[in-house]
């Protein structure tokens, strides 16, 4: 059956227009339209639960646990298994009409909250409520903006749940957002007030799983990571859930099975908690969508916790096995839910079958410089730049990808003065983290803070350097943005950074499609938002032309 889709919530998305037959990101339009339907029938759910808040009523955790892990399913590269995505619909649509019976003013429910298909219906359903069918090309840029960013914000407070953390308030908001972009009586400026109070609700959303994670496993140190491997077989680990790993961990011990983390979760390794682990090796590869190759070499099993799945070759998609909002179809998928006890003993099985990793590099990488660690450092950061020995801080935080015109950001990167130093999170680092950069009065000129989420450390460093400096304005500090972005966890990053304050950030390697121009102005004009040149080019605007 030829089915249509439109979607374009990812860097990747064709011509830097939409995606209409299928997924750069390897999704088929059936798979598309059904995550656009769970997007639909979830802003229904939230439509009724906001409802019910407003007439008194309280929301059950396990409720807003499903808003948040149907918004992560939907996140790019996250899951493309249609029948687990049918189930989604499914499930959501029973809870909503269980809800549905407590609500007393059914009049100022929106269609989507009424909608009661079946299974049957699904598929023609998908196709009326796609992205497109809102016809006002700003109002939809706003709409989606604003879905995008709490898909970002759902990703961050799913793995804080994982982790027994909740919020309420936070929980409210993105219901009421996501009810909120059904409304037509919403006018732009609206719809640009509702963009602005989503960026706040990312800097809590950021602060909470970082509460979560610190509280669960300590503060970050700074810490060497290895590189090669063991002669033991091993597990590798990608995605984002530090729970997860966890439980991972636990089961393995003694079995003789060895753990590598993969892309984004290299950052477990700066935390205390998991340094306990003897059979908890290193880091093997690079970013996401190195995959392919990388997961051939590994040689074991591959356990993908969250998104930045790259569909699998058949050479080891009998070794990849997905958990949470994770999918893939034909690769197992081991269940579990938040606050249970996930079991991984047959991965555990599979990995001793296979042999061990195959070396693909050696040495180690230095990380582990969150909000915590850097301020500990702060005295001496600070007298470097009062000395001059730091000139400049450059965030180039944010995502990879595997478009040829990210190796600007190597290039960046290799281009910059010898006296400024990166500050980075999330797999955009995979570019420059392995260069050797060298130090500043002992301070590497790379400064990792961990996964994408902990951007958050970023901004939590920045206003305490204004704080140490005694200065007015966050944009006062010697601190340039030049940050990479693919999927909807940067958008929310982004709309955190612009509620706090900071402008002129440059982000690329191109602007996201869903902007229109009249948005992408908004944003312009308030905030200096700008796209990337080359890298002569943004040197000279970032630094004068004595650069």
């Amino acid at each position: 059956m030829d089915y249509q889709m439109f979607c374009y919530q990812c860097q990747e998305t064709a011509g830097c227009s939409g995606c209409t037959r299928a997924g750069v990101c390897g999704k088929t339009a059936d798979v598309a339209n059904m995550q656009d339907l769970l997007v639909y029938v979830t802003k229904g759910l939230s439509a009724v639960t906001t409802q019910l808040r407003r007439e008194g009523k309280t929301i059950e955790p396990s409720v807003n646990h499903r808003v948040t892990l149907n918004l992560f399913i939907t996140i790019t590269n996250a899951n493309f298994d249609k029948e687990m995505i049918t189930k989604a619909i499914e499930e959501t649509l029973r809870v909503k009409q269980e809800l549905l019976k407590q609500v007393v003013n059914q009049t100022r429910l929106p269609k989507a909250a009424l909608w009661e298909g079946t299974v049957s219906q699904f598929e023609q359903k998908a196709k009326e409520v796609g992205v497109l069918t809102t016809e006002n090309e700003n109002i939809r840029s706003l709409r989606e903006l604003i879905t995008y960013g709490l898909k970002g914000l759902s990703a961050y407070t799913k793995h804080a749940n994982a982790l027994l953390k909740d919020n309420e308030e936070i929980d409210s908001f993105i219901q009421r957002a996501l009810a909120s972009t059904l409304d037509d009586s919403l006018s732009l400026n609206d719809l640009i007030a509702l963009t602005m109070e989503t960026g706040k609700y990312g800097v809590e959303g950021m602060a909470l799983l970082d509460q979560a994670n610190t509280q669960a496993y300590g503060n970050p140190r700074i810490s060497k990571v290895k590189l090669g491997v063991n002669k033991n077989p091993g597990i590798l680990v990608s995605g984002h859930d530090l729970r997860d790993l966890e439980m991972l961990l636990e089961q393995t011990q003694g079995t003789g099975v060895d753990v590598y983390t993969h892309s984004e979760m290299l950052p477990a390794h700066y935390y205390p908690a998991f340094k306990k682990y003897p059979n908890f090796v290193g880091n093997y590869g690079n970013a996401w969508w190195r995959q392919k190759e990388e997961f051939e070499s590994f040689g074991g099993p591959i356990l993908m916790t969250t998104n930045c799945i790259v569909p699998p070759k058949d050479s080891y998609k009998d070794r990849l096995y997905t958990t949470g909002a994770a999918g893939y179809p034909g690769c197992r998928h081991i269940a579990g839910k938040i606050g249970e006890k996930k079991d991984f003993s047959e991965i555990i099985a599979k990995a001793k079958t296979c042999p061990p990793p195959t070396e693909i590099e050696t040495g180690e990488i230095v990380g582990g410089f969150a909000h915590n660690q850097v301020i500990e450092l702060a005295d001496k950061i600070v007298d470097a730049v009062k000395e001059g020995a730091i000139k400049k801080f450059v965030v180039m935080a944010g995502c990879d990808g595997r478009a040829v015109s990210r190796s600007y950001y190597t290039d960046f990167a290799k281009a910059l003065p010898k006296d400024t130093v990166i500050l980075t999170a999330g797999c955009a680092k995979y570019r420059y983290n392995k260069l050797n950069l060298g130090e500043i009065g002992g301070i590497p000129r790379v400064l990792d803070a961990g996964q994408c989420n902990d951007s958050y450390s970023l901004a939590v460093i920045a206003m305490k350097l204004k704080e140490v400096f005694g200065l007015e304005d966050i944009n006062d500090l010697p601190i340039i943005y030049n940050i990479a972005w693919y999927e909807q966890k940067a958008v929310i990053v982004l709309l955190a950074l612009l509620y706090l304050g900071v402008k002129n950030i440059h982000l690329g390697p191109t602007l996201p499609a869903f902007l229109s121009p009249n948005v992408a102005k908004v944003l312009v004009d308030n905030f200096g938002i700008a796209g990337i040149t080359t890298v002569d080019q943004d040197i000279e605007i970032f630094f004068g032309k004595s650069n």
